[in-house]
């Protein structure tokens, strides 16, 4: 009995040592503010030189121009800082090691790869009527406000989730939907690449 006590007594001590901290670290900031200022540079270096013409035409009927994907990229940033805040104006959940297990390392593979297709939800479908110059402006207004989030934020990030509505993701932390916004903008850009690579795309 006494050595029962003496080992519950060890697992006890020793399980705070291996539970995962929650805090955001300083390497995470620093990766997240990398992948934001990259994500935001290859977005502009994108569109540039991109003409009036070129910015509305399609490949087809059903698929996006080069500025509907932009649009569409810079809608998106807004609803997932939203998340983001959702998740870390909820409370602490105590099963996020479970429940966001691997997720990092699966969107960091998925997400700016263009792996998988989904529909988008219909309040950041582009509606093509932006110019380039609006489309920028909705841009960088809103990395305005993500930047400034990942560059003061203290909140132990890791343990505040929220839901994804996509099965394949589910349970989603504020650092996993934090860095799913330049991924996310990755992935189309990748898009905006096959619109410009698509014959008929004007010169």
């Amino acid at each position: 009995m006494a050595m029962t006590r003496i080992v519950l007594a060890t697992a006890f001590a020793l399980a705070p040592a291996f539970a995962a901290d929650p805090a955001i670290t300083k390497e995470d900031r620093a990766e997240a503010i990398r992948l934001m200022e990259a994500s935001a540079a290859e977005y502009k270096e994108a569109l540039k030189d991109v003409t009036p013409e070129q910015w509305k035409w399609k490949p087809a009927p059903d698929r996006w121009s080069v500025g509907e994907v932009a649009e569409h990229i810079a809608l998106a940033e807004a609803l997932l800082f939203g998340k983001v805040m959702e998740a870390v104006n909820a409370l602490p959940n105590p099963d996020w090691e479970t429940k966001t297990k691997d997720k990092l390392a699966f969107l960091a593979r998925v997400m700016p790869n263009r792996q998988g297709k989904a529909k988008s939800p219909l309040e950041i479908e582009p509606k093509g009527n932006l110019t380039k110059e609006e489309t920028f402006a909705i841009f960088d207004k809103g990395r305005v406000r993500i930047n400034r989030f990942i560059q003061t934020t203290e909140v132990a990030w890791k343990e505040h989730t929220a839901e994804h509505p996509f099965p394949i993701f589910n349970t989603l932390n504020a650092q996993q939907w934090f860095l799913y916004i330049p991924w996310h903008t990755q992935r189309h850009l990748k898009q905006i690449a096959e619109v410009k690579a698509t014959a008929g795309y004007p010169k």
